[in-house]
C-alpha cells in the first residue's frame, strides 16, 4: 500500500488547522487593537523611522499606519475564514519574515523602546516581540506549505465577496478612528481621569526611579537626555521626542506619559493653576493654528461661545512655541489665551491634530475630534 503524503494525513491536517487558527487570531487581535488607534501606531512607525534615519517618510506615517493595521486585520480574517489561504499565507509569511528581522534589529543593533505590535493593549519589550515572531513564523510556514499546491488567485464568487468585505471593513476601521477618536482609550488621559491626582500617584510609584526623556536636536541630529523636571525639551521646533526610559524596577511603562503633562506660557509653567480651576475648563488643542480648516474654526468658535455663556474658562493648547503673551481668535470669536504643550503629550491626550478636551474640576469629562464638536 502506497504511503499517504504528509499533507494528506489527518494528523497533519489537524495540526495545520491549529496553526492557521492561532496565527489568524493573533493577526486579528493585533490588527484590531492597532486599527482602533492609528495615532499610536503612527507614533511607533515614527520611532522606527527616526531609528533608521528615514525621517523624510514621516509625513506618510499615518497613511502607512492605517494600511499596515488594516492589512494585518484583513489577513487574519481571511486566514480565519479560509479565504484564499495560499495567497494569504504567502503574504503573511513574507510579512512575518520582515517583522522578525525588524524586531531582531530593534532588540540589538537599532534599539527601539516598543515595537507597538499590540498597540497600547499589550506592551512587549523588543526581545519579547522578537520571540513572539519566532514562534509565529514556523506556524505560518506550516500553513503555507500545506496549501502551496493551490492556485494563488483562483477566487470563487463567495471568496471574492468576503475578501472585498474584509478589505473595506479593515481599512474602514482605521480610517474612521483617525477621523474621529479611538472607541477604546487605554492611555493615561482617558475620560474620568483626574490628571493632578494621576500625576501624584505616578510620582509616588516612581519616587525611587528616574524618568529620562531622550530628544533629538532637529538641527544637529544629536540625541540628548533630559530629566522629567528639565523643561528645556519643551521646544517643538528644536527638539523631537525619541524615547522615554525608566529604571528597571518600574513595570508600568505607561506611567511616565502622565508625568510629561506640562503646560506653559511665556513666563513658565502653569500646569497646576490650570488643573486647579473649578468648573469647566475647555482646552482647544491645535497642532498648527495656521492649518485649521474653516469648518473646524467655526466649531471651535462655538466652544468659545459656550464657555462664555457658562462663564467657564477656555484656553488654546498648541505645540507651537509661545514666547510672548499669545491670543488667537477662532472664526471671529473672542480672543483665547494660548499655552504651550509638547506635541507628543497632546497627541497622547487627544488622538487628533485639532480637537477639544474638557476638564471639570481637573477631571477629563469629554474629548472630541474637531469633526465631532
Amino acid at each position: 500500500m502506497a504511503a499517504i503524503p504528509l499533507r494528506n494525513r489527518r494528523s497533519f491536517r489537524l495540526f495545520t488547522h491549529f496553526c492557521r487558527v492561532l496565527v489568524a487570531l493573533t493577526f486579528v487581535f493585533s490588527g484590531a487593537v492597532k486599527s482602533i488607534d492609528p495615532w499610536g501606531t503612527a507614533l511607533s512607525v515614527n520611532n522606527y523611522l527616526v531609528s533608521y534615519g528615514l525621517e523624510a517618510f514621516k509625513p506618510i506615517a499615518m497613511i502607512f499606519s492605517i494600511w499596515l493595521c488594516g492589512a494585518e486585520l484583513m489577513m487574519g480574517c481571511m486566514l480565519l475564514f479560509k479565504v484564499r489561504i495560499r495567497m494569504c499565507s504567502t503574504f503573511a509569511t513574507a510579512s512575518m519574515i520582515i517583522f522578525t528581522i525588524i524586531t531582531f534589529l530593534g532588540a540589538t543593533f537599532i534599539p527601539v523602546e516598543d515595537c507597538g505590535c499590540f498597540g497600547d493593549v499589550v506592551k512587549l519589550t523588543p526581545w519579547q516581540s522578537f520571540i513572539k515572531n519566532l514562534i509565529l513564523l514556523p506556524l505560518i510556514l506550516v500553513v503555507w506549505w500545506r496549501y502551496r499546491p493551490d492556485r494563488m488567485f483562483a477566487f470563487s464568487r463567495l471568496e471574492f465577496a468576503m475578501a472585498v468585505f474584509f478589505c473595506v471593513f479593515s481599512m474602514g476601521v482605521g480610517t474612521y478612528c483617525y477621523m474621529h477618536l479611538p472607541p477604546v482609550d487605554l492611555l493615561p488621559y482617558k475620560e474620568g481621569t483626574n490628571i493632578a491626582q494621576a500625576m501624584d500617584e505616578a510620582r509616588n510609584r516612581q519616587q525611587d526611579s528616574e524618568v529620562v526623556l531622550v530628544y533629538r536636536n532637529r538641527r544637529t541630529g544629536k540625541l540628548r537626555e533630559f530629566s522629567i523636571d528639565d523643561k528645556a525639551w519643551h521646544n517643538e521646533n528644536r527638539w523631537e521626542w525619541v524615547d522615554t526610559r525608566v529604571s528597571e524596577d518600574v513595570t508600568d511603562k505607561v506611567e511616565p506619559m502622565i508625568l510629561e503633562f506640562y503646560i506653559a506660557d511665556d513666563r513658565g509653567e502653569v500646569t497646576d493653576s490650570l488643573l486647579s480651576i473649578k468648573g469647566n475648563l475647555y482646552m482647544l488643542c491645535v497642532t498648527n493654528r495656521a492649518k485649521v480648516s474653516a469648518r473646524c474654526e467655526e466649531r471651535l468658535r462655538s466652544v468659545v461661545e459656550q464657555a462664555a455663556a457658562e462663564s467657564a474658562a477656555v484656553i488654546c493648547l498648541t505645540p507651537e512655541p509661545v514666547t510672548r503673551p499669545t491670543f488667537h481668535s477662532f472664526a471671529g470669536s473672542e480672543q483665547v489665551r494660548c499655552y504651550n504643550i509638547d506635541s507628543k503629550t497632546m497627541k497622547t491626550m487627544l488622538r487628533a491634530n485639532t480637537g477639544l478636551v474638557v476638564l471639570t474640576d481637573g477631571i477629563i469629562t469629554r474629548k472630541a475630534n474637531c469633526r465631532d464638536i
